[in-house]
């Protein structure tokens, strides 16, 4: 304690309670996220619990190679990279434009309705939402019965390859959608209304008064949402399309997170799932620098 610069050591007496209020938050990322990262040692390792992990040999890039040469690299990055894009193009502005539209309703209780409505499937299990699209997808199922009510054919939609996109966009859109307003409402409520009269005296209507004031004053937010989106460019979750995908679609569901757990937990080569990972996590953190860097410069706005 002793040690401590004196500002810090005085500020840790002064702010005691909050200090005590955010170990356990440090605690859980020094023990659940930094500690666990000298284990990615053994995607330079042929990994094997009999040996251990001191005990197994060095063979330095060579997990990696095989993941590049491998016929399904193409595949995954190609599927991994489509997903996430389309999330970006598709997911992203859901959340703006929900909110743009529910800050043009005046009446209240309207208003307080679809907010609920559209936040209800954020509290929905994935196991339950993963469900109800598989049963919604089936030749019987909801999906279904609106294609055979405008003349089209029943067919398993979750069997076709060329659908499976489609179905996880749009899942994802109605998952996310009234959450990710949240952020976008607390921005527009800091907007100051005095901007909209000074502009609907000048003359300005609505939608001049969307485009001149309410987007350039919720930009910073949309900029720094849209550099972490972009950071996790290949970070789609794999729960979902665990849930999801099956051997006829692997051809467009299969991503990087699900190889991984085939080739880590079921066919129980670590060493190899582990430098897929690593590999990963590489990518999605040169995207974030990348994108931090570009908005700073075009917009002014970064996390750093």
């Amino acid at each position: 304690m002793n040690k401590l610069p004196k500002t810090l050591r005085k500020d840790m007496q002064r702010n005691w309670s909050l200090y005590l209020l955010v170990t356990p938050v440090i605690l859980f990322y020094l023990l659940f996220a930094y500690k666990p990262m000298y284990g990615a040692l053994i995607a330079f390792k042929d990994f094997t619990p009999g040996r251990g992990f001191a005990d197994s040999p060095w063979v330095g890039f060579e997990h990696f190679i095989r993941f590049f040469s491998s016929p399904f690299f193409y595949r995954v990055l190609r599927n991994t990279f489509l997903i996430s894009f389309y999330g970006l193009i598709f997911v992203f502005p859901a959340p703006i434009i929900l909110a743009l539209l529910l800050n043009e309703v005046r009446h209240s209780p309207f208003k307080r309705t679809v907010q609920t409505i559209t936040y209800l499937p954020h509290f929905i299990s994935i196991i339950v939402i993963a469900g109800m699209i598989t049963d919604f997808s089936m030749s019987t199922g909801l999906f279904n019965d609106i294609i055979a009510f405008f003349g089209g054919t029943r067919a398993p939609l979750l069997q076709q390859a060329n659908l499976y996109r489609t179905i996880y966009i749009t899942s994802d859109i109605w998952q996310t959608v009234g959450w990710g307003t949240i952020i976008y409402l607390s921005a527009l409520s800091a907007v100051d209304p005095q901007l909209y009269e000074a502009a609907a005296i000048d003359g300005a209507g609505r939608f001049k008064q969307l485009i001149h004031i309410t987007l350039p004053s919720i930009a910073p937010t949309i900029a720094i949402l849209l550099i972490l989106r972009i950071g996790q460019l290949l970070g789609v979750g794999y729960e979902k399309t665990l849930l999801l995908y099956n051997p006829a679609t692997y051809e467009t569901a299969d991503i990087i997170s699900t190889y991984t757990y085939r080739v880590g937990l079921v066919e129980q080569n670590w060493s190899y799932s582990t430098a897929i990972g690593l590999f990963n996590s590489f990518i999605n953190f040169s995207m974030l620098i990348i994108a931090n860097k570009i908005s700073r410069k075009v917009s002014e706005t970064s996390l750093w």
